[in-house]
């Protein structure tokens, strides 16, 4: 639809120039003065038009994200959209940390720390997409495993009870029959410990049955990165990925890298999400282990740790479905390079053929990795091909190819607390609100005033 609106202004504004060429009473060098100056003049505020949202949408988002962190929602955001591979909307509202700990309690703090753009964020399960699938892409260009190689040619302990028959494209599209999540750090404290405890636990479901999104599939296509590679996963993803690419602020274990908490959004205090997971058999997933057995529960506001327990206590931060940190600009990158169809920058990293193969619906309504699912991405009525994921602190991506579009939400939701329940606030209502308001601008044709 962009483009054939640019034709129709292109064609307009020519039509334009040929009225005046033959407008009475002006000299042609007066004619064409005109005609330049009017080209000129439109072309710009064509390209305005196209490189902003509108006011009125511009007013909307920030009605729309101001009220969530005045009604304590959220504590901040930083939303991004970007279009035909440019950055035309970045902006941060609220604090990075508005609610802090003292001796165990959730406090509001008397003077939060601003969100900031440039603030990094724990991403969660968007590391699934923005480290560990790309990982396995990289693999797969070089030859080294493919999508239908089964899981125990590399991880030779993955095997009895139904798992040889679990592929690596099985793993991405969580259809392995894998638990969905456990509490690994009641049996592993470190990431050897907890791959063995994996493999030794059954299957939950039929392998290739249904889709059943799994946190454990996903830490084994992390512990097969470094099976193949022979490098920490996320020493390789630098190496290959973010190092090339220039990514600087983009890392697992931030604060072991140089990063500061006051350069970080605080997300929960404590694990308090999980612990009533264990706690309460009906809350959440079910399991069987002892609440109180576990000794290592924080209690602290965290501002640099992952959230997430399994990523933290069982694989010591470094995991393939979750604890990367990151920034908008540094993820931008990292979509731009799906929407190029694996190419950035004028340099290819990923062949386009596998970034089709992981972009292309299958029979469960996902793509490999990545959501396709619109109500799976809070994103209904995006049109066909729409991929993304969401993250469990608040974090989420959509990607539109169609326009070459992309909408980076991240929120920092757990700082605010849970309610009287046990939940984290729902963001769902905020994303797809969000959609609909950038494609109903894009849908336009990017120029509504």
């Amino acid at each position: 639809m962009i483009k054939k609106d640019r034709i129709f202004e292109k064609r307009s504004l020519l039509l334009f120039g040929l009225m005046l060429m033959v407008t009475p009473g002006l000299p042609n060098s007066g004619r064409c003065d005109v005609l330049k100056s009017e080209l000129a003049s439109n072309l710009k505020a064509a390209s305005v038009a196209r490189s902003m949202p509108p006011a009125p949408i511009a007013k909307s988002l920030d009605s729309l994200l101001n009220g969530q962190v005045m009604a304590d929602h959220i504590a901040g955001v930083v939303l991004q959209i970007a279009l035909d591979e440019k950055v035309v909307y970045r902006k941060a509202y609220g604090f990075a940390e508005k609610f802090g700990t003292v001796d165990g309690c959730m406090v509001r703090l008397n003077k939060p720390d601003s969100m900031r753009t440039t603030t990094m964020f724990d991403l969660a399960s968007l590391t699934k997409v923005f480290a560990t699938t790309f990982g396995i892409m990289i693999l797969i260009d070089e030859g080294k495993i493919h999508l239908e190689d089964p899981v125990h040619l590399y991880l030779k302990d993955f095997v009895g009870g139904g798992k040889s028959k679990v592929t690596i494209r099985e793993l991405l599209n969580h259809t392995s029959g894998l638990y969905e999540w456990q509490p690994l750090y009641y049996h592993a404290s470190n990431q050897a410990e907890t791959y063995h405890y994996i493999c030794k636990l059954p299957l939950k479901y039929k392998v290739g049955e249904a889709r059943h999104y799994s946190d454990l599939g996903y830490m084994l296509l992390g512990y097969l990165i470094e099976r193949v590679s022979g490098e920490r996963l996320d020493v390789f993803l630098t190496r290959h990925l973010y190092g090339p690419l220039g990514l600087k602020e983009t890392a697992f274990n931030p604060l072991k890298h140089g990063f500061s908490p006051d350069q970080i959004a605080a997300t929960s205090h404590g694990n308090p999400f999980e612990y009533h997971m264990v706690a309460d058999p009906n809350f959440g997933y079910r399991t069987h282990e002892n609440v109180s057995a576990f000794k290592g529960w924080r209690k602290y506001t965290l501002r640099g740790q992952v959230n997430d327990g399994n990523a933290y206590y069982a694989n010591g931060g470094v995991a393939g479905h979750a604890g990367l940190f990151s920034t908008a600009s540094n993820l931008q990158a990292l979509m731009d390079l799906m929407l190029n169809y694996g190419t950035y920058g004028g340099k290819r990293y990923i062949d386009s053929t596998t970034v089709k193969e992981f972009t292309t619906m299958d029979r469960f309504r996902n793509g490999l990795g990545w959501d396709m699912d619109p109500k799976v991405i809070e994103a209904r009525g995006m049109p066909a091909g729409t991929y993304g994921h969401t993250g469990f602190t608040g974090t989420s991506v959509v990607m539109v190819p169609k326009y070459k579009l992309s909408i980076l939400l991240l929120t920092n939701r757990e700082n605010v607390g849970v309610d009287k329940a046990g939940y984290y606030y729902d963001l769902a209502p905020v994303r797809e609100k969000i959609a609909s308001l950038i494609m109903d601008w894009v849908r336009n044709g990017s120029s509504a005033k």
